[in-house]
């Protein structure tokens, strides 16, 4: 660039002192200059012109022909160009080839800018959500996937976990939304068809749900007979294997009953009959529950309650106190005789909090992210000598998840456990509140 710089000022120099020589032989040298500048100015502007209507044209073809610097520069543009030119035909096919990749997956896939509006989208986007190139594009995605429960997980930006639900456009179809944030606020969709997966999960569940409600009636026949065997004079032996048959009779008659309580709790994923729940009497039974239950084993445990009575909680009781009492009897079951169980309830700025925390023998951390699988034993001897069903954890968990709550474990061998239910606010009641309302 220094060279072509220093060339065309060469160039000018000459043209003017040719211009004065030639305006010399006249008299007239200042205006021989002048006129070997225009001249000279004559000459740039015409190759200016060539060189710009060759860049417009940009068809591929050769630079119009030139000498001098003029000749160097437009060398090193078609150079340039042609380079360029490469580098955009290889981007081409890049993009050509992303496009027909993603047109090929099943997931529909959407890119949200970082103002939440829809970017671009793959074609089975079309298919699973109802997005229109035509319309559509470059639109806020919370106005076109409108369901409540897809705004409040997109505007919370906590993706860890996917989001399952109804496509909008058929409600046949189930999908699972999956979120990963990138670039500067830009965020990506994947829209994942699980219909097959829901429907096997519902054939799961609709056969447990039939089986367990089929053994009922059997249950109730063996257990009515053998309740009548026990009323007469039987001999030692017999009376025995009678009561064996009897406590498994209830046994069974309790692992039928949990089934089909998590099968129905396994249904939805939400409450539809959501409630003002007065905790204190709720709780005031299943501690005097535990009571009655450690006696009955002849553990003496010390059992106590702690209540925080400002707030009460919505949601469904029958749930609540079955996930409240699994607890609670786990702990009665689990903890050795003459141990000490603490029930409390409190609230804080997060939510509401319902725990239980025993002295017992505990629990080895490899154990705890399976504790609420079901049937899940850590030890298998003990948990069946305890009378438990092996389903009481996923009870509880399932009972959580309806109520947007979840459950925390802390458990160390040899130093006991604390079982935790985290509320969020929202699920809060004020009793002040609630006792106005009734008056009222």
């Amino acid at each position: 660039m220094q060279n072509t710089q220093h060339a065309m000022f060469v160039s000018l120099c000459l043209s003017a002192l040719a211009g004065a020589s030639a305006g010399l032989l006249f008299g007239l040298p200042a205006w021989g200059a002048i006129a070997g500048l225009l001249g000279w100015g004559s000459y740039q502007i015409r190759q200016f012109q060539k060189l710009q209507a060759w860049l417009q044209r940009n068809d591929g073809t050769a630079p119009p022909e030139a000498t001098g610097y003029w000749g160097e520069l437009l060398d090193e543009l078609a150079r340039t160009q042609k380079t360029d030119r490469g580098r955009e035909q290889s981007l081409q096919a890049v993009i050509r080839r992303f496009h027909q990749s993603s047109a090929a997956l099943q997931d529909g896939i959407v890119i949200v800018d970082r103002n939440n509006n829809l970017e671009w989208w793959n074609r089975s986007a079309d298919k699973l959500l109802g997005l229109k190139a035509s319309s559509d594009r470059g639109k806020p995605v919370i106005n076109l996937l409108r369901d409540p429960r897809f705004i409040r997980y997109f505007r919370k930006g906590q993706y860890a976990e996917p989001l399952e639900l109804p496509s909008p456009v058929n409600n046949d179809l189930h999908l699972q939304y999956q979120i990963t944030s990138f670039g500067e606020g830009d965020r990506l969709l994947v829209a994942r068809d699980i219909t097959r997966l829901v429907r096997l999960e519902q054939t799961r569940q609709d056969f447990v749900a039939n089986a367990s409600h089929e053994l009922r009636t059997p249950l109730t026949v063996i257990r009515g007979y053998v309740e009548t065997f026990m009323d007469q004079d039987l001999p030692r032996p017999l009376a025995r294997a009678m009561g064996q048959m009897q406590a498994q009779a209830k046994r069974m008659e309790s692992l039928v009953n949990d089934l089909l309580l998590l099968s129905r709790l396994e249904s939805s994923n939400h409450i539809a009959d959501e409630h003002q729940i007065q905790l204190r009497p709720m709780l005031e039974q299943i501690h005097q529950d535990a009571l009655v239950l450690t006696q009955t084993q002849e553990k003496d445990q010390a059992i106590s309650l702690q209540l925080d009575s400002r707030f009460d909680l919505a949601g469904q009781e029958l749930e609540l106190h079955s996930a409240f009492s699994n607890l609670v009897f786990n702990a009665v079951r689990y903890t050795p005789a003459r141990g000490t169980i603490v029930l409390r309830w409190w609230t804080d700025a997060s939510g509401g909090h319902f725990s239980v925390t025993d002295d017992g023998i505990g629990i080895d951390s490899i154990h705890i992210p399976r504790l609420t699988e079901r049937f899940y034993r850590v030890d298998e001897s003990r948990s069946s000598s305890s009378g438990g069903t092996g389903l009481g954890l996923a009870i509880v968990k399932h009972v959580l998840v309806r109520h947007g709550a979840h459950l925390s474990i802390d458990s160390r061998p040899g130093k006991g456990s604390t079982f935790s239910c985290h509320f969020p606010p929202e699920m809060l009641v004020s009793s002040a509140e609630r006792a106005g309302s009734q008056t009222g």
